[in-house]
């Protein structure tokens, strides 16, 4: 009876991880797509009505995005979305820059078989997102390359790392692609990084997505300031 007793705990503690889990990737979609902007208060009822879900997994999640610096926590007055200055923007991509050169080089060298053929058809996918205009559709396949190169580096620290600090720039590398001239780029240096992927080149590789990072940043910044500008 006792490990009867024991399992159905174990199911219910796991269905729970899972659901704050999910919870969790949710409130990143809303981060990336800005439905929670920079300064904004997470409402605790709106999104337990908007998610379907009680407090306690909801805070569980803003818990976690809180480790991962999504969010922070102001005692006594909730959770609120940072707020990033331009300094603290391109101090993050060019640790970005760093980290992906690196997942590039080692991925180069080690990327399998059917690695490779998971990054081409996500290539043609985004391909034909950017043909449609589709841009979250674009981002998803985005992510899902970075993504893979960083798995295909072998090396769980730096996915770790990677994945940490990449989190934080999500909206911004979303918002960056509507310039389209600078959208276009992006795709044919995408196009560029699996060649390099293809041919092994592990030097071409961490250069191409160090370069890649380093203009994303430039993108990012540059729209702030046209933003800015529009604004005053």
């Amino acid at each position: 009876m006792k490990s009867n007793d024991t399992a159905v705990t174990t199911d219910i503690a796991l269905a729970r991880d899972t659901l704050h889990q999910r919870v969790a990737a949710r409130l990143r979609e809303l981060l990336t797509h800005e439905v929670l902007g920079a300064g904004a208060k997470l409402n605790e009822r709106e999104l337990c009505e908007s998610l379907g879900v009680s407090r306690t997994p909801l805070r569980e999640a803003i818990r976690l995005l809180a480790a991962e610096g999504l969010v922070t926590l102001e005692p006594g007055r909730g959770a609120f979305v940072p707020v990033l200055s331009d300094e603290d923007i391109a101090h993050t991509f060019d640790l970005l820059s760093a980290l992906e050169g690196l997942a590039g080089e080692l991925a180069a060298r080690r990327i399998s078989d059917s690695e490779l053929t998971e990054l081409r058809a996500l290539q043609l996918e985004m391909s034909a997102a950017f043909e449609r205009r589709d841009l979250p559709a674009y981002y998803r396949f985005n992510i899902r390359i970075h993504d893979l190169i960083s798995q295909a580096a072998g090396n769980p620290v730096l996915r770790e790392t990677w994945s940490q600090v990449n989190s934080r720039m999500q909206a911004l590398r979303f918002r960056s692609n509507q310039d389209e001239a600078k959208w276009a780029r992006a795709l044919e240096e995408h196009a560029q990084i699996l060649v390099a992927m293809q041919n092994h080149d592990s030097e071409m590789a961490r250069h191409l997505l160090s370069t890649h990072l380093i203009r994303k940043r430039d993108s990012v910044l540059e729209l702030r300031q046209k933003t800015r500008a529009g604004s005053a």
